[in-house]
């Protein structure tokens, strides 16, 4: 019979610890995100990046399948079941759900630069250096939903939109129905006489092509190619206000979320920071890419915003906010949070920025 000695009894030991631990490296938690767009979208490839880099910073514990729209319940629907445990996570932009809480409209698209000039690069100094991101983690509770979000990809700013004809006034946009987002930023529109509706993304294109609607905005020259407006429409403008900052996030399920380890749940926010980094620096060359292709390949004209557009919206657009922070405390709140920051940090960014900006133009005036 068999005696076991110390040297044995010690190799078992180490095979049993060892089985125990490949067992819990080979446990994995998957977090299946459904998006609000389609799976060619650029910022569904940005979301897997995300994906993966939290796959990886994990060893393979934390799965995220990235699902198109529609893949468990409706886009608008999403936050909702993410909320229920439907799916345990979501993607989408934090405006979207400004019917919950208008102080959404703050993170997801603060309009006209939250009335401050804010631009996308400042937000995110207000973001994870002003405050703003504690004031994000308080907004699912201001919402009562059962939710932890990430900030994924900040873009802006957005493009004005596509036009049948070239419009030289806003008396001439106020001629179009237009697409526009949801929430504030849509409603500025209406406030100005411009018939704005808001729908999906991919309902822009078919309700262009139908007639529904004859003027459109999504994003920026590579999505907006993506979806394929410049089939329909040949005159583009890019400088907007209604999203000169808009953050793309995902939400997932806050019982799901607390099950995680500590290591898990740094790892998210880990890729969550780096995702805002990189989906600045792709979106520079990717619409780079896309306006040159645009103009060159598609016969779209790119013009210059008419000028009345931008103090009739930046009107529209801070007596707008003006309102939402006398109706509700927590949005009087962050829109007092990005004022204080505005107030130090837009002076010394606007300034740098125009030695930027005139140096871009300086270049881009030279290829013409």
């Amino acid at each position: 019979m068999f005696k076991p000695t110390r040297w044995s009894a010690g190799l078992a030991g180490l095979a049993a610890t060892a089985m125990i631990a490949s067992s819990a490296a080979l446990a994995e938690t998957k977090i299946r995100v459904q998006s609000v767009i389609p799976s060619k979208a650029d910022e569904v490839h940005m979301l897997n990046e995300f994906a993966k880099d939290v796959h990886d910073l994990t060893n393979g514990e934390v799965v995220i399948e990235v699902l198109p729209a529609g893949a468990v319940v409706g886009v608008k629907e999403t936050l909702d079941a993410v909320d229920a445990g439907l799916v345990e996570g979501g993607f989408a932009w934090t405006h979207y759900w400004s019917g919950k809480h208008p102080a959404a409209m703050l993170f997801g698209s603060p309009v006209a630069g939250a009335g401050v000039g804010i631009d996308n690069i400042a937000f995110m100094s207000w973001f994870l250096y002003g405050g703003g991101k504690e004031l994000y983690d308080r907004l699912w509770d201001e919402m009562g939903v059962n939710v932890k979000g990430f900030m994924l990809q900040p873009v802006g700013p957005e493009a004005l939109g596509w036009f049948k004809e070239p419009i030289n006034s806003m008396d001439d946009f106020r001629e179009y129905r237009f697409r526009a987002p949801p929430g504030i930023p849509g409603q500025t529109y209406n406030d100005i006489g411009v018939a704005a509706v808001a729908m999906g993304g991919g309902d822009i294109l078919p309700a262009l092509e139908k007639g529904t609607i004859d003027a459109a905005e999504w994003c920026c020259p590579k999505p907006d190619s993506v979806f394929g407006f410049q089939k329909v429409l040949k005159h583009y403008y890019l400088q907007g206000l209604h999203q000169v900052v808009v953050n793309a996030d995902i939400y997932i399920n806050g019982d799901v979320y607390n099950a995680l380890t500590d290591h898990q749940k740094k790892a998210l926010e880990v890729a969550a920071n780096a995702s805002l980094t990189k989906a600045l620096a792709y979106r520079i060359y990717e619409n780079g890419k896309a306006l040159k292709d645009l103009t060159e390949n598609h016969g779209v004209q790119l013009h210059d915003t008419p000028s009345d557009y931008f103090s009739e919206y930046m009107n529209a657009a801070r007596a707008s906010l003006e309102k939402n922070a006398a109706e509700n405390a927590f949005f009087k709140e962050v829109w007092d949070s990005q004022r204080a920051f505005a107030e130090i940090a837009v002076p010394f960014w606007a300034g740098a920025q125009t030695s930027n900006a005139s140096l871009g133009q300086a270049f881009a005036k030279s290829l013409q």
